[in-house]
């Protein structure tokens, strides 16, 4: 079996499963958002009176956070309410930030566990050697009531990858290089796992991710072996786990290899994921805003690689920058490293930690004809705003480096006249 077969059969109370097989499997972590309300009723339509595992349950507030329309400020108020009623304490108020950053933060994605949010990206936490996918409401609501829910087990595709990137590329560019060549149907209702020599020079940031945008190839999951990396960063988490390895004799569904050492900056044009170019073919194209943050580019090692370019410097002033950390602890940290300061100084509006502009409803909606540069996952019509905008794809140095200039840039020769002045 693979891995995550190995996951599901545990949580099914089965000694195994195959690609193909439904199961019913009790849930480690249920978590559900504050875009999903109506979670909470369709439990009640079923009959629910107590959520079956509180302690496993966590709620995020983190889609519309602070509110900003008084429809979003009732969701949040009965979802307060609904965990005092259920004796649920995992409540991430509008403070916390990202849900698939705080899972990172809090510990509670670890290897073995099996994660349903009510998220497509909780495909976030296979960084983490979890088997986490995302769900609707309604599914969500089962689980709450009973504590488990069917799956139909994935096959599996193993992506290889080798190889060195070069300055200025990072597993933001990979992940969109790949989805470019395979398309964004590549892997639907399919796991991703990922190996290769690239591992090793990947922080577990640049793996979430990695993991994170398997979503947008349609997966159901995604996957990364613990090892070192992962040991070493939740060591400081105080968190008990079980890693799972995959049986030798597993045969995988498709196994693609891609070596990076040549890859250059990438970037994906509007209007969809897989609409990917190398970003010297846009070059040069002025940008209305710039966006760093949420659950794919928000973290702190995304906000140094801005932070490190634009030290120093000032945004170009036809461009608006925004940051939006992933959660509180990125804020914090990031405070603490001077990250914050300087991307203020640099002219950057610093935004409360969550999805903001993201999902298109509040915090850097862009207007008609603008183009926004995003270090986030989406760029479909109206994804961050006015349905005839354009959005961008890239990483949050390129990001940076567009704001600086007011234009896409490549952000590589920054951090070569960095290097050479560090010197």
């Amino acid at each position: 079996m693979h891995a995550l077969e190995k996951i599901l059969a545990k949580a099914a109370k089965k000694d195994s499963v195959r690609a193909g097989e439904i199961v019913n499997c009790e849930v480690d972590m249920a978590g559900v958002n504050d875009l999903y309300l109506q979670t909470i009723r369709s439990f009640y339509e079923m009959g629910g009176e107590k959520v079956f595992a509180p302690q496993k349950t966590i709620v995020f507030l983190d889609h519309y956070a602070p509110a900003s329309t008084i429809i979003q400020a009732d969701n949040q108020k009965q979802f307060r309410a609904f965990c005092r009623d259920q004796g649920i304490d995992k409540l991430m108020d509008i403070n916390q930030g990202v849900c698939h950053q705080i899972m990172a933060d809090k510990g509670f994605s670890k290897p073995g566990q099996l994660i349903v949010i009510t998220d497509s990206h909780t495909t976030t936490n296979g960084a983490f050697g979890a088997f986490g996918t995302g769900v609707g409401a309604t599914e969500l609501a089962v689980i709450l009531r009973t504590g488990s829910l069917w799956f139909r087990v994935p096959e599996v595709i193993r992506i290889n990858l080798e190889g060195e990137l070069k300055p200025g590329v990072y597993a933001k560019d990979v992940i969109l290089y790949i989805i470019g060549k395979m398309g964004a149907d590549y892997a639907v209702y399919k796991a991703v796992e990922f190996t290769g020599s690239l591992l090793n020079q990947l922080s577990m940031s640049e793996r979430m991710a990695l993991c994170n945008m398997t979503t947008e190839m349609g997966a159901k999951t995604s996957y990364i072996q613990p090892d070192e990396i992962t040991f070493s960063y939740l060591k400081d988490k105080a968190v008990d786990y079980e890693v799972f390895e995959t049986d030798a004799d597993y045969q995988y569904s498709a196994e693609l290899t891609f070596d990076v050492t040549d890859l250059g900056t990438q970037i994906a044009a509007p209007h969809s994921v897989d609409n990917v170019f190398p970003l010297s073919e846009f070059e040069g194209k002025p940008v209305d805003q710039a966006f760093i943050g949420t659950c794919t580019g928000g973290r702190v090692q995304d906000l140094a690689a801005a932070a490190y370019i634009l030290k120093g410097r000032r945004i170009n002033p036809s461009t608006r920058l925004l940051v939006v950390p992933a959660s509180s602890q990125v804020l914090l940290e990031s405070i603490e490293k001077g990250y914050i300061q300087t991307l203020v100084d640099a002219g950057a509006t610093l935004v409360t930690p969550g999805c903001a502009a993201c999902l298109g409803t509040h915090e850097g909606m862009i207007a008609e004809g603008e183009v926004c540069i995003t270090s986030s996952n989406r760029n479909f019509p109206g994804r961050m705003g006015h349905s005839k905008a354009e959005i961008f794809l890239a990483s949050p140095a390129s990001v940076a480096a567009a704001a600086l200039n007011g234009h896409i840039t490549d952000p590589a020769r920054y951090l070569v006249e960095r290097e050479d002045h560090d010197e």
